[in-house]
């Protein structure tokens, strides 16, 4: 079954020193070379799943034999051509940072190192600096936590919390499941992020348990239903156990009124969550509104470093008020775990055994910038999009939709109906048009957008956490729209009186 003869390993992936630094100095300046060429490059290539496949050379038969690296790492211009580039920065879609330089470097030591965070004796240096790094984050938002560990990104740290919180409630449900006795039911606003209904099935409570409460004007949480919610459910027999505001949603940036909640949850013995995936590292600006600083009164966060920290993927983020809670969410002894209990065991407060040092990234760049840097330039973020607003506004084949933190959502509205504006008809072929238009958008190549839809309404959306952004890229963004959405709308035919 194998090689008899062990005295030589046979390692075809060892490499010298000599070889590793050869073909690393030639990756590393091919890898600067076209970062600082971004700019000139489209956002992203208009590929086809075919396209991509047949450039990568993909489709073939696996190798029965090996190839040298410096060839293999040659192969780093392809995947640079066929890719989208988030660090471009007239790239505005969903909420994707560019890598910051010093954490791409950080990934490479992270994987020179390969450490398993998941205990303190296989990662002494890796764990000390995770510890470190979440109490950083925690500082920097202001959020008082008692411990916290990184994940993936915001569903696992949401997950990660919603588990901590249903232990809380319930802590038999470890053992003998959700159905033990009063179901437990969970309240988010109307635009909480999907990864409730996620957290909802995974831990068995079924996206039913999940009640969806309805938003105000400016799509935040209504706080009065909520109440009106939570008492009716308890009525009924079930078990409030955990209330989810969002510091940004997905869609506008939009920040639930946290404060109020932070009082109904008090009240009613809830537990209060965050996700902060997005939003919550504005916290830590001087001008943050009162209700994104009342993020301080949750029981638990979620936030992304990958996210306005500008870390590569992954890195994100699960804060809890009380230390105790991950360890009576999560912690296990099984025989073959000899655990140190006097230093910090990952295992014991995630549902990951085998953890790579997504810490150093985050730990490097936070001693790279320094709290102020990052202040000042998530302020630049926000300012860019509020600016990107107002030249929205300008357009007069543009309509502005919504504007809060660094997300602005807008649509096209050809001059002719823009005065048949919420007739039925007219409103569904804007929406027809604007769908197109994004598609079109996406595979132009001068800049990346999303969507969003407002009440209703099908919008275009620009997020911007991207450090490479300038004024100049935002005041394009109009001109752009404008010309793509006429080309399209004459080849479509705009709608008539």
């Amino acid at each position: 079954m194998g090689n008899n003869d062990i005295g030589v390993r046979f390692a075809p992936l060892a490499m010298t020193a000599d070889d590793f630094r050869h073909a690393g100095h030639a990756l590393v300046d091919r890898i600067a070379d076209r970062l600082a060429a971004i700019p000139q490059y489209p956002v992203t290539p208009d590929d086809s799943p075919a396209g991509v496949r047949a450039a990568l050379g993909l489709g073939v038969p696996m190798p029965e034999h090996g190839s040298q690296p410096d060839a293999l790492l040659a192969g780093a211009d392809a995947l640079f051509d066929h890719s989208l580039f988030n660090a471009h920065p007239r790239f505005f879609g969903y909420i994707t940072a560019p890598p910051a330089p010093i954490g791409v470097l950080g990934d490479l030591l992270a994987s020179a190192l390969n450490p398993n965070v998941g205990s303190w004796v296989l990662s002494p240096a890796a764990t000390e600096i995770e510890a470190e790094t979440v109490r950083w984050i925690a500082q920097f938002i202001g959020f008082p936590a008692g411990d916290g560990l990184l994940v993936s990104g915001g569903n696992m740290a949401n997950i990660v919390c919603l588990i901590a919180a249903r232990a809380a409630a319930m802590p038999e449900a470890r053992s003998t499941g959700v159905a033990a006795r009063q179901p437990l039911v969970a309240y988010g606003s109307a635009e909480t992020h999907t990864w409730i209904q996620k957290a909802a099935d995974i831990c068995g409570l079924g996206t039913n348990a999940v009640r969806w409460i309805p938003t105000d004007a400016d799509l935040r949480m209504d706080v009065a239903a909520l109440r009106r919610a939570i008492d009716d459910d308890v009525a009924a027999g079930l078990r409030p156990f955990l209330v989810v505001g969002t510091a940004g949603s997905v869609g506008t940036g939009a920040i639930d009124p946290l404060e109020e909640i932070a009082a109904v949850c008090h009240d009613k013995g809830v537990w209060f969550h965050v996700d902060g995936a997005y939003g919550g590292f504005a916290a830590a600006l001087p001008d943050a509104p009162p209700d994104l600083r009342a993020l301080a009164r949750a029981d638990s966060v979620a936030i992304d470093p990958h996210k306005w920290l500008y870390a590569p993927l992954e890195a994100g983020c699960a804060l809890v008020r009380d230390g105790r809670a991950l360890r009576a969410a999560f912690a296990y002894k099984p025989s073959y775990y000899h655990f140190d209990e006097a230093v910090n065991n990952y295992v014991e407060r995630g549902p990951q055994n085998s953890r790579g040092f997504r810490a150093l990234k985050v730990w490097l760049a936070f001693k790279h910038a320094g709290a102020a840097g990052y202040r000042r330039m998530i302020a630049d973020d926000i300012a860019l999009s509020r600016a990107m607003a107002a030249a929205v506004e300008r357009d007069p084949e543009l309509q502005l939709l919504t504007q809060s933190l660094s997300i602005t959502t807008f649509r096209y509205v050809p001059p002719e109906v823009r005065s048949r504006l919420g007739d039925p008809d007219v409103e569904r072929q804007i929406d027809a048009l604007n769908t197109s238009l994004l598609d079109t958008l996406q595979r132009g190549g001068e800049l990346f957008v999303s969507n969003a839809v407002i009440r209703g309404r099908y919008a275009l959306r620009a997020c911007i956490v991207n450090f490479h952004t300038s004024a100049a890229d935002v005041e394009a963004v109009p001109g752009i729209v404008v010309r793509t959405a006429r080309a399209l709308a004459a080849d479509l035919g705009t709608p008539r009186r």
